[in-house]
This record gives C-alpha cells, sequence and structure tokens, in this order.
C-alpha cells in the first residue's frame, strides 16, 4: 500500500458530514487497533505489567483492610 492510499483512508469522505460516516469510524477504529497491538508487540510498554499488577494488588488489599477492621 502506497503512502498516498494510506492518508486517503486517514481522511473523513467529503461532505459536511464526512467524518461522522459509520464507514469512515470503523475504519479509523481498526486502524488505531492496529497500531495499538503492533505498539503492545513491541514490548515497549511505559510500566511494566508486574507492576501495574502489583498496585492493582495493594490497592484491593488496602481496601478489603479498611471493610474488614472498620
Amino acid at each position: 500500500m502506497t503512502d498516498e492510499k494510506k492518508l486517503d483512508e486517514l481522511l473523513p469522505p467529503p461532505g459536511m458530514f464526512g467524518a461522522l460516516s459509520p464507514s469512515y469510524r470503523l475504519k479509523r477504529r481498526q486502524r488505531r487497533l492496529i497500531e495499538q497491538i503492533q505498539r503492545s508487540r513491541t514490548g515497549d510498554h511505559r510500566v511494566p505489567t508486574w507492576v501495574l499488577a502489583l498496585i492493582l494488588a495493594v490497592l484491593l488489599g488496602g481496601w478489603l483492610t479498611l471493610i474488614l477492621l472498620s
């Protein structure tokens, strides 16, 4: 696919409500999902998954402690 073709897909269809077109919105959503999956596959995460899991565990543990001790 050429660069011009890619740019054409990202532009909304002509007309006053072109950006609200269901087919255009679907294409944009698919493009964003594909880009997100490609970023995820590279492993270039800003915060490692284990850190997020640890934060979640601490928050849930604190919440449960607060409920059980009050």
